[in-house]
Parts: C-alpha cells; sequence; structure tokens
C-alpha cells in the first residue's frame, strides 16, 4: 500500500505542477512553499519572534491559498469536470453551452462575419488564451456575435471556450503549412486543423466568404454543417470525447 500511495501521490504532483506549469501560479507556489518551510524551522533557531508571527499567520493561510489561486483553482476544477474519468461517471453535455455556440454560429452566418471558435476539452491551452485578450465571461450568443463584429477591437483571431466561460477573445493560432498548407481553404480553416491536430479541441470555422459552418477535431476538417450537425457533433464531443469524423471530412 505504501508503493501505491506514493505512486498516487507522484502522479498527483505531477499532474499538478503540468496543469500550472507555465503560469504564474508556480511562482506564487513556490513563494507559498518558502513561507511554510520558514514556518517549520523557525522554532529549531529559536526564532521567537518570527516563530510567533508564523504561527499567529497559521489561520489565514487558507484563506489566502484559496485568494492568491482563485483563477488556478477554477480552472483545475473545470479541468477536473472535462476529464473523461468525469465524463465516463458523470455524462456531462455542456448543453446550454452548446446550444449558445451554435445560436451565434448561425446568426454569424446570417450575417456574413467569420469566425474562429475554439471549444477546449481535457487539453489545456493557456499558451493559446495568454496570446489574446483574457474575458473570463459567461458563454451567451449575443456576446460571441459581438466579438466577431468587424467594428469590435477583439473581432480578429479565435475566441476560447472553457467549461461556461469564454475565456479569452483576439487569440493566435497556429497553423502548420507543412501538413495543411496545400489545401485550398482560408486560414482560419488552416489555423483550425492544425489546432485539432496539437490538442483535443473541437474549432468552429465560420467562413464570411463561403456563408458555411465547418468543424475541425483531431485534424480534419467537417464542412458545410447544418445547425443539428452542429449539435451532435458537439455534444457527442463533450459526452464521449468522440473525435472521429467519418463523413465529408478533410485531413
Amino acid at each position: 500500500m505504501d508503493a501505491l500511495d506514493i505512486a498516487v501521490m507522484s502522479y498527483i504532483i505531477y499532474r499538478l505542477y503540468k496543469f500550472l506549469r507555465g503560469s504564474r501560479g508556480v511562482q506564487m507556489l513556490v513563494g507559498l512553499g518558502i513561507i511554510l518551510i520558514a514556518t517549520g524551522i523557525t522554532p529549531l533557531f529559536q526564532m521567537k519572534g518570527m516563530s510567533w508571527v508564523f504561527e499567529n499567520l497559521r489561520t489565514i493561510w487558507l484563506i489566502a491559498f484559496v485568494i492568491l489561486f482563485q483563477p488556478e483553482i477554477r480552472r483545475l476544477l473545470i479541468y477536473i469536470g472535462q476529464s473523461r474519468l468525469v465524463r465516463f461517471f458523470v455524462k456531462v453535455s455542456g448543453s446550454k453551452v452548446i446550444d449558445q455556440v451554435v445560436e451565434a454560429a448561425f446568426a454569424l452566418c446570417d450575417i456574413g462575419y467569420g469566425a474562429l471558435i475554439v471549444m477546449a476539452r481535457e487539453t489545456g491551452l493557456r499558451t493559446i488564451i495568454e496570446s489574446g485578450t483574457l474575458l473570463q465571461a459567461e458563454v451567451s450568443s449575443a456576446l460571441i456575435v459581438s466579438l466577431f463584429n468587424p467594428r469590435s477591437p477583439l473581432h480578429d483571431g479565435a475566441i476560447v471556450i472553457q467549461g461556461d466561460l469564454i475565456e479569452a477573445a483576439k487569440c493566435l493560432l497556429p497553423i502548420n503549412e507543412e501538413n495543411f498548407g496545400h489545401i485550398e481553404f482560408g486560414t482560419r480553416h488552416k489555423a483550425a486543423l492544425t489546432l485539432s491536430e496539437e490538442t483535443d479541441a473541437m474549432i468552429i470555422v465560420v467562413s464570411e466568404e463561403r456563408g458555411k459552418i465547418s468543424i475541425a477535431i483531431g485534424g480534419k476538417l467537417q464542412r458545410d454543417l447544418t445547425e443539428e450537425q452542429v449539435k451532435q457533433i458537439l455534444t457527442e464531443g463533450y459526452r464521449y470525447g468522440d473525435t472521429d469524423i467519418k463523413e465529408n471530412g478533410v485531413k
């Protein structure tokens, strides 16, 4: 049991480090760790003044931890909730978010605005999110449409949705010219294909030229989708983690 305990704790620490890596959370965690170590060693050196300070601050450590790591804790809970293990036991559909996104996508089609909507699943998208403007706003069709209005300062690039929040707008997506440079589609489609190949995100592309909607998953693109098809693909993607595009797919 000791070996199992060590293995489980090692895995948890590794996943936590991987989740926080590259964010300010790691720096805060290191600082907090130093303070906690100091709390433990000051009595050994009979530093009565410092010991008194740390002892009296002990009651607020938990509150300080929650305040300092509030964004990271929220993202961690979303990450856990979207994990395949949780989806196996609890069928999470995200139907409200899907409805709002689908409504916005087809409204954008009707208006003639182009859009890139990234819907995160298990893979972290911190680099993509930090390349744009942080919003952390509740998902709504009206907000999505307004963000892609050409007169909006945030209309360029993609928006990233994680859980029930629009994390950021005006995000930059990579383009793999080697794999997708030969495809006749535009920049949005190539960026969507690239990100879908590198992560498990589902990326919705609204073409302003053709007035059609496509979805990129797993490095494949399904084009000219109806409203019902978009809802079905997104629902299955959230619920079952299905990344298989069988029909009308381009790679």
